[in-house]
This record gives C-alpha cells, sequence and structure tokens, in this order.
C-alpha cells in the first residue's frame, strides 16, 4: 500500500448534510423600554465584577464564594466534563493507529506413521505490524456533525458555568443586602423596645402621681409587648441572614473581613442600555447557552441525515514478519494488508427515519427555548429599569413619611406630657413611626436587590471572562438605597 493512501482517503471527507442554520429574529421589540428617570446611557467598556459594588466586606465575600461554592464547582466540573466528551468524539475523525508486536515460539509432534524420518521441530516466529482498524472515512459528514455537536455542547456547557457564576455574584450580593437589613431591623426594634420602654415607665410614674388611669399603663405594657415580639422575629430574620450568606460562601467567612457599609450607603453602579437595541442581551451568557444548544441540534439533524448513506471503513496494516529476530526488518519480510468495507443500510424498520424526525422535533424545541430565553431576557431588564426609574422616588417619599411621622410622634408626646392628649394618640403616633422605618429599611433593601437583579439581566460582568459575542456595554449608572436611580 502506498504511504499517501490514507491522506487522500481522509480528505475525501468534505461533504456535509447539516443544514444551514438562521438565527431565529429576536421575538421581543427592537429596542428596549425608555423608562424616564432610569439614566441609561451606552458604553463601550464592561467593567469587571468587583466594579458594581462599592462594599469592601461584599467584594471579600463574593471572592471567598467565587473559590468555595459548591454549586459553581459542580457547574465548572461539568462544563470539564462535557468538554472531555468533545475531545472523544472529535478523536473519532482521525484514525486510531496501533502498534503491535508479538513473538511465537512453537514445538510440532514427530509423525511417526507418516513419515518416521521427520522428527519433532520447533518453530519462532517474530513480527512487527503498525495500522488502523475500522476507521470511517467520513464521506457524508456524519462524524464532522457529531463533532460539531459535541463542540456547540461544550461551548454551551462552558455559558452554563459563566451563567452560574454570574448567578452566585448576583446570590452573595443580595444575601449580604439581606443581612444588612436583618441587623439595621434588629436595631431599630432594639432601640423602639428602649424607647417604649421609657414610655411605659413615665406611665407608671404618672400612675403612681394619679395623673393617669391604668389605662395607659396597660396600654404602654401592650405596645412594649408587642415591640419584644417583633424584636425576637428580627432576630431570627438575622440568623437566617447569616446561614444565607455562610452556604453561598461555602466556608466560614473569616473574622477579619472590612466592616459593612450601613444599607442607606451601599450602591450598586450599573451599566443598563435602555433605549439600545434588544441585540445587546444576546451577550447574556444563558442566551449565549441556549443558542449553542439550537447550533448543537442543528448538528444532529445532519448526522441523522447521513446515516441514510453508505458508510465506508478501512483496516489497514503495514509490518514485518520473520522467523528470526535477528532478520526481522529484512527486504522479504515485509507485510501489509489493504482492506476497505462498505456497509449500506437496507432495512432498519424505520429507525433512522424515526432518529432524523427526533432530531428535526429536538432542534425545533431548541429553536423555542432560544427565544424563550430572549423574551425572559428583556421581561428581566424591563422590569429592573422600570425599577431602577421608581425606587428612587418612592425612597425619598417614604423619607418623607418618617420624618413627618417623627414629627408628630414629637408633637403627640409633648401634648401627652401636657395634658391636652390622651396616651391613645401618642401609641399611635409612635406605632406609625416605627413601621414607616421599618418601611424605609425594605425600600432600601428592594432598591438594592433591584439594581442586581438588573445586573444578572444585562449579562453580569467579568474582568477575566469577556461576553461571548462582543458588543457595547453601557455607560454606567449608580443605584444606592438612597437616590435608587
Amino acid at each position: 500500500m502506498r504511504p499517501l493512501t490514507i491522506p487522500v482517503l481522509l480528505t475525501l471527507s468534505a461533504c456535509s448534510l447539516t443544514p444551514a442554520l438562521d438565527r431565529p429574529a429576536l421575538p421581543v421589540p427592537a429596542v428596549l423600554p425608555v423608562v424616564a428617570g432610569a439614566g441609561m446611557r451606552e458604553s463601550a467598556v464592561e467593567p469587571e465584577w468587583r466594579t458594581p459594588f462599592g462594599d469592601r466586606r461584599l467584594r471579600r465575600l463574593i471572592e471567598l464564594a467565587l473559590a468555595n461554592n459548591r454549586d459553581l464547582r459542580l457547574a465548572t466540573l461539568n462544563a470539564e466534563t462535557v468538554q472531555a466528551q468533545y475531545g472523544i468524539q472529535r478523536a473519532a475523525r482521525l484514525p486510531a493507529i496501533d502498534a503491535a508486536g508479538s513473538a511465537t515460539r512453537q514445538r510440532t509432534a514427530a509423525d511417526a506413521e507418516t513419515s518416521p524420518a521427520v522428527p519433532a521441530t520447533i518453530r519462532n516466529q517474530y513480527g512487527l505490524t503498525v495500522g488502523l482498524s475500522a476507521f470511517e472515512i467520513d464521506l457524508f459528514g456524519r462524524l464532522r456533525s457529531l463533532s460539531d455537536a459535541a463542540l456547540a455542547r461544550y461551548l454551551a456547557s462552558d455559558q452554563g458555568r459563566r451563567s452560574a457564576r454570574i448567578a452566585l455574584i448576583g446570590a452573595v450580593a443580595d444575601a449580604h443586602f439581606a443581612e444588612r437589613l436583618a441587623q439595621e431591623q434588629r436595631r431599630l426594634a432594639e432601640h423602639t423596645v428602649a424607647d417604649w420602654q421609657q414610655s411605659l415607665d413615665l406611665a407608671r410614674q404618672s400612675r403612681e402621681r394619679g395623673q393617669t388611669s391604668g389605662l395607659d399603663v396597660v396600654q404602654a405594657e401592650g405596645q412594649l409587648a408587642t415591640a419584644k415580639v417583633d424584636l425576637e422575629a428580627r432576630t431570627r430574620a438575622v440568623a437566617q441572614a447569616r446561614n444565607a450568606l455562610r452556604l453561598l460562601v461555602g466556608a466560614e467567612p473569616p473574622a477579619d473581613l472590612p466592616d459593612a457599609l450601613p444599607l442607606e450607603d451601599q450602591a450598586v453602579t450599573l451599566r443598563s442600555p435602555a433605549g439600545l437595541s434588544s441585540e445587546l442581551l444576546l451577550r447574556r451568557p444563558d442566551i449565549l447557552q441556549a443558542e449553542q444548544a439550537l447550533i448543537a441540534a442543528n448538528a444532529d439533524i445532519g448526522a441523522a441525515r447521513a446515516a441514510f448513506f453508505p458508510r465506508l471503513s478501512l483496516t489497514t496494516s503495514l509490518g514485518y514478519v520473520s522467523p528470526a529476530m535477528a532478520g526481522l526488518f529484512g527486504a522479504d519480510h515485509g507485510i501489509w494488508t489493504f482492506a476497505p468495507q462498505i456497509t449500506l443500510p437496507l432495512f432498519q424498520g424505520g429507525r433512522l427515519e424515526a432518529e432524523l424526525r427526533l432530531a428535526e422535533l429536538r432542534k425545533s424545541a431548541a429553536v423555542a427555548e432560544y427565544e424563550r430565553a430572549i423574551q425572559i431576557a428583556f421581561r428581566e431588564v424591563a422590569d429592573g429599569l422600570a425599577g431602577q426609574a421608581t425606587f428612587g422616588r418612592q425612597i425619598e417619599a417614604q423619607t418623607r413619611v418618617v420624618t413627618f411621622a417623627e414629627r408628630r410622634t414629637t408633637l403627640s408626646g409633648q401634648r401627652y406630657r401636657a395634658g391636652v392628649e390622651g396616651r391613645l394618640e401618642l401609641l399611635d403616633s409612635q406605632r406609625q413611626l416605627y413601621a414607616a422605618r421599618q418601611a424605609l429599611l425594605d425600600l432600601r433593601r428592594d432598591a438594592l436587590s433591584n439594581a442586581v437583579a438588573l445586573h444578572k439581566a444585562l449579562g453580569g460582568a467579568m474582568d477575566d471572562e469577556p461576553a461571548t459575542p462582543s458588543l457595547a456595554a453601557p455607560s454606567p449608572g449608580t443605584v444606592s438605597p438612597s437616590n435608587g436611580g
């Protein structure tokens, strides 16, 4: 066999039956919604993941989570597993060449009846061969389609890992803000218990002096008991928030973490493309993952089509055989084999047609999944932009509510001590002030959560792993619980 035979056969695998893939049109409006007050602009620079978060404690927690979180570790291992599977499938397109050496020593017995003069003999044989076995010549692109599908699935799994990384960063930020909220709510409950304890003491003193009735004391005691109930609930919320954060981080947070900023000073810096093309959403890892899954399903159709055509396989070898080791590589001892084989499917009971139909249905499902991912992304961004445009004004309004409640409580206390008003008015003003302060804390945390959700909806940002395809990112706008936009 000539040495150029195998390279010539390898060049025959130039045909592909994979259909051309046209990416579906975006099933959403052409531009992202413009919300008044969102303050969105375009930029060509994508920040690293640390940029959106100004709290040094939060940055340190995210670093620990990226190193220790088990869900992210599993996502990374899954991507590496699919990468290994792609390597196996890609190797099927190349010939597997093996070398084999053999040595045989055989004794034949003498035949006393037919040839009594021939004694028993001992024979030696040595061999060395190099060749390939049942290598498929990919005439119709079956192996190529399977390899392309495996590559697309690997890329999809890698995008899944990136998506898990972004989700983890957002989850740690959310858990950190939840812990800050729980801490401040508990602190507010503690101050309220202390204030209402003083109010109860005053009511008791007034009762002892005969200035008020026992009803005022009972009302103050009931109010204090309610505050203590809420304090215990806030204490439990702090413990649960810490447990959730510990699970996300994947390890016990170190004792030397930087001090956290107050909830009012927390901020999330955003790069948001309001009013720009919806194609900017295509940089999101989950959409890239759905796109690669679509590419893989399309390649599977090519493999299913190729299964209808003949398969050509080749077994060949080159080597030497000699009765003596010393003369193994002699010119007269060379051997070779060349055994091509063609297989044509004649009757498969409808299996090939069913496999093709299955591949086509899976592609249709992949198209639907791709379009659904885009629609979900559009909705998430639109919701985030709506929140960014309104939370600031809502927080400002709630801050005024707190201010008015504080003024009312001060005036009610003065009028109660002057004997102008009864205890009931003071208790009502105190309860309203406490509820207004709690609502303000909730709003600040909700504004931060909305900013984190918008950050994730826009594809996140990772300093060492830029999104693919490369698209212009928007310019920054800062969302904090004090201004919301």
